[in-house]
């Protein structure tokens, strides 16, 4: 978020301010290559969006041909950096006070001339309709406010994870977000503006009004500034929440004493609003009038929208219209009258971009010949930013809110994400072990060791591109950003949805990626798959000299001891740092004896004594050892047995994880000197496919589409999932339709400390669902 400086100062003007600087690098970013407009224009803020290509840098790997001259080195790729174009919407949200100049500032800055319309929506649209066209230049296509706001808030759910949360005020989080049901429809949308439209959404084009009230925000304005003189919203909301409505309400205990036992009613609930002002004779304060007014408002709201979600059997009701966004006052005696009228069998739930709808939804109706509902998009954590709190009991920087502009950015994902067919229950499946927005204990730590490790990754940034003299800049510009954002997440820790270690890991990335640092580890883990590959053939000769059973355990040991090595763990790097040669037999020492931590062994050894799965799905970690010593050796013992694979890996850089464009090569490299690798990849027993994800951890519910339709043609009956990203901090709770098979190695001697074990703690978490036991075993033991 960006200050403007030259504010008027008066709360009460609406004229506009010529005056305030805009820094273009951080409001509207990327406007030179920008393509198509949207505006919404509502009574306070306007909502601008628009569609940019957006050019950064890429790493990508080549293999060397080793039968040429190119590959005079023992290298087994090469690493290049290109230049990619990808596609970006950017959505601004600013006071009306300064539209004037963001106009005059997008007309100086525009360079796509080919952009002939733009898209309108709001109640401002033709209020502000000759200043736009005269201003732009461009022609102001007014679109449909409210099919606006329903395929806006479509997009919303279907692309944020994190978008719809429930309010709770006296909790530990006030903002409890939802897992987003992958099927979104059908819900209720109850949109209060100046009055009340409930609408009930049923597809993506299809929504019918289905009922409203006259009595609205509109009406606690206008009674509002009648009763307290107040003329402004915000004021008014600030005045309420102040106030203590029981001064003013009459109660059930004062007309009876007490609760009224035979109907259920405690003394506290109000029987009349503003009864006790017909008989009281004295002067009642602004303060409790106001809070009065919004209570009686909000419950004759939540009591109708209650009514309309009965009638149409509608569990999901989201709130919205500018009477809501984002106040917690507001959202408070929203939810209070839902929960009160409907016995908490329905939540209110409120939605992290609430006040973008109706500009997505413009955007979108003005970019149908682009279909942008075919994609999948993701936020852009670097440059949105995030929920903010407006709460009066909140500190200054997150209160100061006038002259500021609010952004959301989100970038259009290569592969179109779904969810893991294997979820027992997509609906309630949640990604992440610890939820760090209700654990301050967990938060403040790691928000504590992001920030340490910021140094490290800085000069591992640097020392990725050598050749380019400006790195070291765009290294601490990075520093700056993601250091901002940090201390944003202490102060808001609801800002980007729930706080985890996976969103402060993303964001990271996101950072890093802003400031073209695509894969700062790409030359460690070009030099660590090169040595490792040197071992492999002498790996497998010492399992193959085992017996059946010291295999098995070999295998679960060497899988483990790969998962050491892994460079986004502070305990590990700083080993890595200071002494390049550690190996994996020293690996294979740290590892903790067992009984582990976690010790599903014996389960596990039974079943692999049972006939082979049908298919394993396998999302692999860290390159190098772990992929190379550790999991290629696992992999061929199940080819051997007759289990197909399924081999998952990133599809863009994330830490030292292996992508799927390094796993190409590697793969390739160790099938000409492993018949049995050759095989599997041969009669297409041995797949390679992108997971869809750029993270250290794992999203289950945003898998690449691909995948997922291996998945189920390959009948997939294991699903393997490896390292402490996405078995520990995601998934270690993760309910699958098929067995699963969790392996981790624990790095951090907190989190070690945390779940009773010590550095180097080993999880085996093998789980057969719940009804549905693992396959017979044999007595025999397999040779």
């Amino acid at each position: 978020m960006a200050e403007c400086s030259g504010i008027d100062s008066n709360p009460s003007s609406h004229t506009m301010d010529k005056s305030i600087t805009l820094p273009p690098d951080e409001i509207f970013r990327n406007l030179e290559n920008a393509k198509r407009f949207a505006i919404d224009i509502g009574g306070s803020l306007t909502k601008l969006a628009y569609y940019s290509t957006v050019q950064h840098k890429v790493a990508k790997v080549r293999s060397f041909d080793h039968t040429a001259k190119e590959a005079a080195s023992d290298k087994l790729y090469e690493i290049s950096v290109q230049e990619e174009v990808t596609a970006r919407l950017h959505f601004i949200k600013f006071e009306n006070a300064y539209i004037e100049t963001c106009l005059d500032f997008i007309k100086d800055h525009l360079v796509n001339t080919e952009t002939k319309v733009i898209k309108a929506t709001g109640g401002g649209a033709h209020k502000f309709k000759e200043l736009i066209e005269r201003k732009l230049g461009l022609k102001v296509d007014k679109e449909d406010e409210m099919t606006c706001l329903i395929k806006g808030c479509n997009f919303v759910l279907k692309n944020i994870p994190h978008e719809a949360f429930v309010y709770a005020k006296h909790a530990d989080s006030e903002f409890r977000f939802q897992t987003t049901n992958p099927d979104i429809f059908p819900y209720l949308l109850v949109n209060i503006g100046s009055g009340v439209s409930i609408v009930k959404v049923e597809a993506e084009d299809k929504f019918e009004r289905i009922g409203g009230s006259s009595i609205g925000g509109g009406t606690f304005w206008g009674l509002g500034a009648l009763l307290t003189k107040t003329q402004r919203f915000d004021e008014l909301l600030q005045l309420a929440s102040k106030g203590q409505h029981t001064n003013v309400d009459m109660l059930v205990k004062d007309i009876y004493g007490g609760s009224y036992g035979c109907l259920g009613l405690t003394g506290d609930l109000i029987a009349s609003s503003f009864g006790k002002s017909a008989t009281a004779d004295k002067e009642f304060s602004k303060e409790d009038m106001a809070k009065s007014l919004l209570h009686m408002i909000s419950n004759d709201i939540g009591q109708l929208a209650c009514l309309y979600a009965k009638l149409h059997n509608l569990s999901r009701v989201y709130f919205g219209g500018f009477f809501i966004r984002g106040h917690p006052v507001t959202m408070h005696t929203i939810t209070y009258s839902i929960n009160f009228f409907t016995k908490g069998e329905v939540q209110a739930l409120f939605l992290r971009h609430e006040g973008y709808l109706g500009a997505i939804g413009a955007f979108l109706k003005g970019a149908e010949e682009d279909n942008p509902n075919q994609y999948s998009w993701g936020e852009n954590y670097a440059g949105s930013s995030g929920l903010m709190s407006v709460s009066p009991d909140m500190n200054p920087m997150q209160r100061a809110r006038s002259g500021t502009f609010d952004m959301l950015e989100m970038d259009r994902l290569e592969r179109q994400l779904v969810n893991l067919p294997l979820l027992q229950d997509p609906s309630s499946y949640i990604p992440d072990t610890v939820d760090l927005t209700e654990d301050a204990l967990a938060r403040e730590y790691w928000l504590y060791c992001f920030e340490e490790a910021l140094d490290g990754v800085v000069k591992r940034a640097v020392a990725s591109q050598p050749d380019m003299p400006e790195a070291a800049l765009r290294a601490e510009k990075f520093r700056q950003k993601y250091r901002h954002k940090l201390q944003t997440l202490r102060h808001q820790p609801f800002a980007y949805g729930s706080l985890t270690v996976r969103s402060l890991l993303d964001t990271r990335e996101h950072c890093l990626n802003e400031f073209n640092f695509p894969d700062p580890y790409s030359k460690i883990k070009q030099r660590e798959n090169d040595v490792a590959l040197k071992y492999y053939q002498k790996a497998v000769k010492s399992l193959e000299e085992l017996s059946w059973e010291e295999r098995q355990f070999a295998l679960v040991r060497g899988v483990l001891a790969g998962n050491v090595f892994d460079w986004g763990a502070k305990a590990v790097s700083d080993v890595l740092e200071s002494d390049p040669e550690f190996g994996f037999e020293e690996a294979k020492r740290q590892l903790e004896e067992r009984p582990w931590l976690v010790d599903s062994y014996n389960q596990w050894l039974e079943r692999m004594k049972g006939p082979p799965h049908k298919c394993a799905l396998f999302f692999v970690d860290n390159s190098g050892v772990d992929i190379i010593l550790g999991v290629m050796p696992f992999v061929r013992e199940l080819l051997s047995r007759g289990t197909e694979v399924v081999l998952a890996s990133n599809s863009g850089p994330a830490l030292n994880d292996v992508t799927n464009g390094e796993l190409q090569i590697l793969t390739e490299r160790i099938a000409a000197m492993d018949l049995v690798i050759q095989a599997g990849l041969r009669d297409d027993r041995l797949m390679l496919v992108q997971s869809g994800s750029s993270s250290p951890c794992l999203d289950l519910s945003r898998l690449d589409k691909v995948l997922a339709m291996v998945v189920r043609e390959r009948q997939t009956d294991l699903v393997i999932i490896e390292g402490m990203g996405r078995a520990i901090h995601t998934n270690y709770y993760a309910m699958l339709s098929c067995e699963s098979l969790k392996m981790a190695v624990i790095k951090n001697s907190w989190l070690a400390d945390r779940l009773g074990g010590k550095l180097f703690s080993v999880v085996f978490k093998y789980e057969v669902p719940a009804g549905k036991p693992s396959q017979d075993c044999e007595t025999s033991t397999p040779s």
